[in-house]
């Protein structure tokens, strides 16, 4: 019975995580409408509307496969556009610190139920914005849910799957569902969009939202159990920042995801300066993406069920391959070159991060006391620096640079970074000191909390 609770857990967190990036994404089809808006007209037509939102002939029909980003319309669009899609991580990188401190003091559920409600507002919100500071807003409370429906499922799955190779399958399997939110959302929204108007995509995703908080509070009840009440006191933020594996692997995450996060608002504009690419090539970049990305972390986890002590060499070895891939993208002349190197980086981010999201975990187990909170609070500090930064800086430093000069410079970040996690190679072979699992091993059950954490670890 608690191995199923915790199962249905896992898939509570995985369509909170598959839904956050699917809203992240959803509207990419859906912005030339908001652009129409924005310069007075009454849709996204004419020859400056961007790849997804144009309308062909006197027929109208719009396309159904986008580009990621909408390319450059010029003047204060493009910087409206890019704060838009910027402003979710931004708020998430500001929150973060605050939500990891409140999960470890409150336990998981709370503020996973708390993220949920925040992002089911966001998607209502979404679905009836008529104009840019609606969008922005509900862009932006996004931001807010994401940082605490995030950070707590990715540290529930860490606390009730404790022991490896479920801790690692488990988070897999949660890494599998953000990749595959990000590549089916603009199909999805797409095709919704264009069958039954703009708001319907927001409203499916939003009943998916209430859905997935009634599952959560039939499951574990947030404040109907005083299983938390015990709970040992987490290591403060500040100190794990500053521990210098901790800082290794947030390092390597914000390091891997910048060449995903800088291509996505760029590289749709690039193929088609470059090579002629059309709207539905331009839609397709990253959609086969995903099967990489699957199979990486499919062998991740394999990996590190046979020679779990190589998982800094998973992770060393997908930043190699993230930094060659990033190198060969400026040098692919059609369609099919460049779907290979955005593979490789999608293998490779997948490798990375299922490598390094259970060291984390690890590392608060030998080290610190294990509540995961504001570990994953960290983690997701990382991947928001890269999101953040993207959709701002990265058109900068292709107008600026050149799109072949961001490319080599990320590609050689990653590579240069990848010697860096030998400084994880002892890390298997670390004690525990101090941890919470140590405490329950050796003294026995002192509390409520702690007697039930013995039994699910005996379970």
């Amino acid at each position: 019975e608690a191995g199923r609770q915790r199962r249905l857990l896992l898939l509570v967190v995985c369509v909170a995580l598959l839904l956050d990036n699917m809203l992240y994404m959803v509207i990419v089809p859906i912005i030339p409408e908001y652009i129409a808006a924005m310069r007075g007209e009454g849709g996204a037509t004419g020859p400056s509307a961007p790849a997804g939102g144009n309308e062909s002939g006197g027929g109208g029909n719009r396309s159904l496969l986008p580009a990621r980003y909408p390319p450059a319309v010029g003047g204060n669009e493009d910087v409206q556009i890019g704060v838009l899609f910027a402003s979710k991580a931004m708020l998430q990188l500001l929150v973060n610190p605050l939500s990891g401190t409140l999960i470890d003091r409150v336990g998981y559920e709370v503020p996973l139920l708390a993220g949920l409600a925040v992002m089911f507002l966001s998607t209502a919100t979404f679905a009836f914005a008529a104009n840019y500071a609606t969008l922005f807003a509900a862009r932006s409370l996004q931001g807010l849910g994401s940082a605490f429906a995030d950070t707590a499922g990715i540290a529930l799955i860490a606390d009730r799957y404790a022991e490896e190779p479920a801790r690692s399958r488990a988070l897999g399997t949660a890494l599998a569902c953000i990749s595959f939110g990000s590549l089916a959302a603009p199909p999805f929204g797409g095709i919704l969009y264009a069958v039954a108007g703009k708001q319907v995509p927001f409203l499916v995703l939003a009943c998916v939202c209430v859905l997935d908080g009634l599952l959560l509070l039939a499951l574990a009840p947030p404040f109907g159990t005083g299983a938390r009440a015990n709970m040992p006191v987490g290591t403060p933020i500040h100190r794990l920042m500053v521990d210098p594996y901790i800082a290794v692997v947030a390092g390597a995450l914000a390091t891997c995801n910048i060449p995903l996060a800088f291509l996505e608002p760029t590289i749709a504009n690039w193929m088609m300066e470059s090579m002629g690419a059309s709207e539905w090539e331009v839609g397709l970049t990253w959609l086969p993406a995903f099967f990489p990305h699957v199979l990486g972390v499919y062998v991740t986890v394999r990996l590190a069920a046979a020679y779990p002590h190589l998982q800094w060499f998973y992770g060393a070895l997908g930043m190699a391959i993230i930094g060659a891939s990033s190198c060969l993208v400026p040098a692919c002349r059609n369609f099919g070159q460049v779907i290979v190197p955005l593979c490789g980086i999608c293998f490779g981010i997948a490798l990375v991060d299922t490598a390094l999201l259970p060291t984390l975990a690890f590392l608060v187990d030998v080290r610190h006391v294990s509540v995961y909170g504001s570990v994953y609070a960290i983690a997701d500090i990382s991947y928001s620096v890269a999101y953040a930064l993207g959709p701002i800086v990265a058109g900068q430093i292709v107008h600026t640079m050149g799109f072949v000069q961001l490319n080599l410079g990320m590609g050689l970040a990653n590579m240069l970074y990848a010697p860096v996690l030998l400084f994880l190679r002892n890390v298997c072979q670390m004690k525990p000191s101090h941890s919470e699992r140590n405490i329950l091993l050796e003294e026995g059950p002192k509390g409520l909390y702690d007697t039930i954490k013995m039994e699910e670890r005996k379970g």
